[in-house]
């Protein structure tokens, strides 16, 4: 193992110390929240040795500089470069259905309001777009979805719907049918999202540790699955208390398999399997 790790450190191009590791900690995390482990080093220098080599330049505190001294849309590629995105359709199946049984109960509603907090290359709000068009048997369902995410390359990629058909291999046929279009051409190999489902959806760039969202109204549901393990508990702390006033009374927030928010008891509480609703405390204030 010694001999591994040794020969990783002479392969690097770019000398990386602790002190460099531990000024990109500080900056990802003011600017988004996001809280690195120790142990994603390696991971953190193969994905900013890109830029380096892109912008011309010869060390890591060059480019530390750089960021320092707040080059706005180097800042956005730096967020880009170190945010995770594993994603697919239908992921934590389970969800779908109680979103579906909560939305048929509040039905005579119109419009329905949805939030994805964490939409990555879209495949999440297209699930919620399905799930709502199977429930209305319409493809015009009086439902808004928005779709958020911190990074502006998923977002592209989100808003544009195309995906390779291995994407689609684990979903039941009858739904790729329904519901893509495969391409012809150069576009062989690739489907696209029916453009009423594309039309279900606003795409909008999020930073969940601003002040404040870009966001209007409140939502019958929030999705926020998968990207709290990124923040400390502190970090969660203060976003989910946000997520308060947007919520509907009897809204659901739906979680991911590996988060638990027992720390923010007062702000929700657990109603089912990774599904929370607004805690016994949240809900009187509605009434006050």
């Amino acid at each position: 193992m010694t001999q591994i790790l040794n020969r990783n450190l002479t392969e690097r191009q770019f000398n990386f110390t602790e002190k460099d590791f531990e000024r990109i900690r500080k900056l990802i995390y003011d600017h988004a929240g996001i809280s690195l482990n120790p142990a994603k080093k390696d991971m953190v220098y193969s994905r900013l040795v890109r830029r380096i080599r892109e912008l011309g330049l010869d060390s890591f505190q060059v480019y530390l500089g750089l960021l320092e001294k707040g080059d706005a849309a180097e800042w956005e590629l730096f967020v880009n470069s170190l945010t995770t995105n594993l994603t697919s359709f239908f992921r934590e199946e389970h969800h779908f259905p109680i979103l579906s049984e909560h939305i048929n109960e509040r039905r005579t509603r119109t419009p329905i309001n949805i939030w994805c907090s964490a939409s990555s290359t879209g495949e999440e709000p297209y699930s919620i777009a399905m799930t709502m068009v199977e429930l209305y048997g319409s493809f015009q369902p009086p439902v808004k979805i928005y779709a958020s995410d911190v990074d502006t390359n998923v977002l592209a990629k989100a808003r544009e719907g195309i995906y390779t058909t291995d994407r689609l291999e684990k979903m039941p046929q009858h739904k790729v049918r329904r519901f893509f279009k495969k391409g012809m051409g150069e576009n062989q190999g690739k489907v696209r999202v029916r453009k009423e489902l594309r039309d279900m959806i606003e795409f909008v760039h999020v930073n969940l540790l601003d002040e404040s969202w870009p966001l209007n109204g409140k939502f019958d549901a929030i999705f926020c699955r998968n990207v709290m393990i990124y923040f400390d508990k502190p970090t969660q702390y203060s976003i989910l208390k946000k997520f308060v006033p947007l919520l509907k009374e009897d809204g659901l927030m739906f979680a991911g398999h590996s988060e638990s928010f027992l720390h923010a008891a007062d702000l929700f509480k657990l109603r089912r399997k990774t599904v929370y609703e607004l805690s016994d405390q949240q809900r009187k204030a509605y009434h006050k």
